[in-house]
């Protein structure tokens, strides 16, 4: 019988004159250090589109004016039988600066440089697939 949970989690690819920002997870998070796509889980009936913007106000402190939806990818965490299906959005305009509500370390990254940082192994696939990009938001 399999007991994986399943997740659903809304993720912003938040771009800034061809950098997106990239957020480390903080030492009392689950998975700590690896970086990340900022983002969360969706609650209760919510649309991914309304979770990514209750989660970046909530962790980033900003408000999100332009969210164009990408694609979803499911990874599979098998040494915590979790499953997560992650709603990616390209966000090019928002409104506030960000900062760490959280506690986390936030960078912008070029596309190039990204890879090096160590990003969760269910984002892997998604910066491969922006550094085939022709043009970055």
């Amino acid at each position: 019988m399999d007991y994986t949970q399943t997740i659903d989690v809304a993720a912003g690819i938040i771009w800034r004159g061809g950098h997106f920002l990239a957020s480390q997870r903080p030492t009392n998070k689950i998975m700590e250090g690896y970086w990340e796509f900022p983002g969360g889980k969706l609650e209760g009936n919510e649309s991914p589109e309304e979770a990514l913007k209750r989660e970046l106000a909530e962790e980033l402190g900003i408000g999100v004016r332009e969210a164009s939806y990408w694609q979803c990818v499911e990874h599979r965490y098998a040494d915590r039988n979790l499953n997560v299906r992650l709603y990616f959005f390209h966000v090019t305009d928002f409104v506030g600066e960000p900062c760490a509500a959280e506690g986390q370390n936030l960078r912008w990254v070029s596309p190039d440089e990204a890879p090096a940082l160590g990003f969760l192994p269910a984002d892997a696939g998604v910066l491969e697939q922006i550094l085939t990009l022709n043009t970055f938001c």
